[in-house]
C-alpha cells in the first residue's frame, strides 16, 4: 500500500509549524519574563489577569478617593479648631462680663465679640480648592451671607448651603463623606458645624446675642442665657472635632487595607504571568532540539516517500 506523498508533506509541515510556534512562544516568554502575552497562551490565566487588573484599577480609585477625603477632613479640622478658639474666647468674655459694671469695659468686650463674629464668618466661608468647604454639595455658592446694620455690624447670618450627602467609596462596600455642612436645622442628616437644631448649637446667633447684651450692659441676660448657649456651642464643636478625628482614623484604616489588598493582587498577578526563567530556558532548549529532530526526520521520510511514489 502506497502512502500519499502529500499526506507525508502535510503532516510534517504541521508538526514543524507547531514546534516552531512553541519555540517562538518560549523565546518571547524568556525575553519578556511574562508567561501570558495573548489570551490563547492560557485562557484561564488570562481571565484571572483581567480580573486582577480591574481590581487594581478599582483599588487605585479608592486610594484617590481616600486622599481627597483626607484633604477635606484635614482642612475641616483646621476650621473646627479656629471656631473653637472663637467659642472659647466668647465664653471667657461672657464669664468675665458678668462681674463687670463699667459700661466702657462692657463696650470694649462688645467690640471684641464683634471681631469674633467677623472672624467666624470668614472661617465659615472658607474655600477648599475652587469650592466652598461648608456648603454641602453646593460648593459654588458662598455658604453664609450676613445682614448688617447701618454701622456695618452683622445682625444675622443665613445659611445658603445644603446637607446633601456626597459620600464616595473608600473600599469595597465602604463609603464615607468627610464634608460637614455649615448648618443643619432639619433635625436629620449630617450634623451642622456651626448650627444644629438637635444640639441647640448656633454659634453666629449666640455671638450676636452676647455682643448685643454687652452693648446694652445687660449682664443678667449674659449670665442667664449667653454663657449657657456658648457652652453648648463649645461642646458641639468638641463633638465635631471628635467626629472629624474618627473619620480620619477610618480613612487611614481603609488606606492600609487597600494597600495590603493591592500588594496581594500584585503578587497574584505575578504568580499568573511571571515565568520561571530556568524552566522556560530548559523548555526552549527541548523545543529547539525537537524541532531539529523533526526537521531531520521529516527530510528522511520525504526522501523515502518520494522514492516509494516513483516506484
Amino acid at each position: 500500500m502506497r502512502v500519499s506523498f502529500n499526506a507525508f508533506s502535510d503532516s510534517i509541515t504541521s508538526q514543524l509549524g507547531d514546534l516552531s510556534s512553541a519555540q517562538l512562544r518560549l523565546q518571547r516568554q524568556a525575553t519578556s519574563g511574562q508567561r501570558i502575552s495573548a489570551a490563547d497562551d492560557d485562557p484561564v490565566g488570562a481571565q484571572r489577569l483581567l480580573d486582577a487588573r480591574a481590581e487594581t484599577e478599582q483599588l487605585a480609585q479608592y486610594t484617590k478617593n481616600i486622599a481627597r477625603q483626607r484633604d477635606v477632613a484635614t482642612v475641616t479640622q483646621g476650621s473646627i479648631q479656629s471656631l473653637q478658639k472663637v467659642s472659647d474666647r466668647a465664653a471667657e468674655i461672657a464669664t468675665r462680663a458678668v462681674g463687670v459694671n463699667s459700661p466702657q469695659d462692657l463696650a470694649q468686650y462688645a467690640t471684641e465679640v464683634n471681631q469674633l463674629i467677623e472672624q467666624t464668618l470668614n472661617t465659615a466661608n472658607g474655600k477648599f480648592g475652587d469650592g466652598y468647604l461648608l456648603g454641602g454639595t453646593n460648593t459654588r455658592q458662598v455658604p453664609f451671607t450676613a445682614t448688617r446694620d447701618s454701622n456695618g455690624n452683622i445682625t444675622s447670618v443665613a445659611y445658603q448651603g445644603n446637607v446633601a450627602d456626597s459620600a464616595v467609596e473608600i473600599g469595597r462596600g465602604d463609603t464615607l463623606d468627610t464634608h460637614v455642612p455649615g448648618s443643619n436645622t432639619s433635625g436629620a442628616g449630617p450634623s451642622g458645624l456651626l448650627a444644629d437644631s438637635r444640639t441647640g448649637a448656633d454659634l453666629f446667633a449666640h455671638l450676636i446675642s452676647l455682643r448685643d447684651h454687652l452693648q446694652a450692659g445687660n449682664t443678667a441676660a449674659i449670665s442667664a442665657t449667653d454663657t449657657t448657649q456658648l457652652t453648648s456651642d463649645g461642646n458641639h464643636l468638641i463633638d465635631q472635632l471628635g467626629s472629624n478625628a474618627a473619620a480620619i482614623a477610618r480613612l487611614d484604616a481603609a488606606d492600609s487595607a487597600n494597600s495590603t489588598r493591592s500588594q496581594a493582587v500584585d503578587k497574584m498577578k505575578s504568580s499568573v504571568t511571571d515565568v520561571d526563567l530556568a524552566q522556560t530556558l530548559t523548555d526552549l532548549s527541548r523545543a529547539q532540539s525537537a524541532y531539529q529532530i523533526a526537521l531531520q526526520t521529516g527530510a528522511k521520510l520525504l526522501d523515502l516517500s518520494l522514492l516509494n511514489y516513483l516506484q
